[in-house]
């Protein structure tokens, strides 16, 4: 007798289907690499999504892209689609974005109870030694396993 394989969840196969609808989808948030307990997102430079005359993207659709790229890299450890809630994204921002740049959201699942999945990630806008932003972000699965 063989074994079924284990599950596996495709993130790239994910936000194909999300790109066109949802709140990821309207800011135009993307599918970029991903590893066995990571994801990387990006977020294109738009104008609308500007919050001051200084060429600077808001805050928000970095919040946003932060806590996709933390769910999907603790979907991709756990192998498969989970429903969960943000209990808690914290973000700490370590400088403006550049005027015109794309952000590249990172994020990376550090470990998962029977409840709850730990992730953290960074934010920036082309260098990921110099990042724009960390996240520490918790997520509280709403099923029952």
């Amino acid at each position: 007798m063989t074994e079924a394989p284990a599950p596996v969840f495709d993130p790239k196969l994910f936000m194909d289907r999300v790109r066109t609808y949802g709140h990821g989808g309207a800011l135009g948030i993307s599918y970029v690499d991903h590893g066995p307990d990571w994801c990387t997102l990006s977020l294109p430079y738009d104008d609308r999504l500007v919050a001051g005359r200084d060429g600077v993207l808001a805050s928000g659709p970095i919040v946003s892209l932060m806590d996709m790229a933390t769910s999907l890299s603790l979907w991709v450890k756990l192998g498969r689609f989970r429903p969960q809630a943000t209990l808690d994204l914290r973000i700490d921002y370590l400088r403006p974005a550049r005027p015109g740049a794309a952000i590249v959201g990172r994020g990376e699942c550090y470990g998962i109870t029977r409840s709850v999945g730990f992730t953290r990630g960074i934010a920036h806008d082309g260098d990921p030694g110099d990042p724009v932003a960390h996240v520490s972000a918790t997520f509280m699965f709403t099923d029952a396993g």
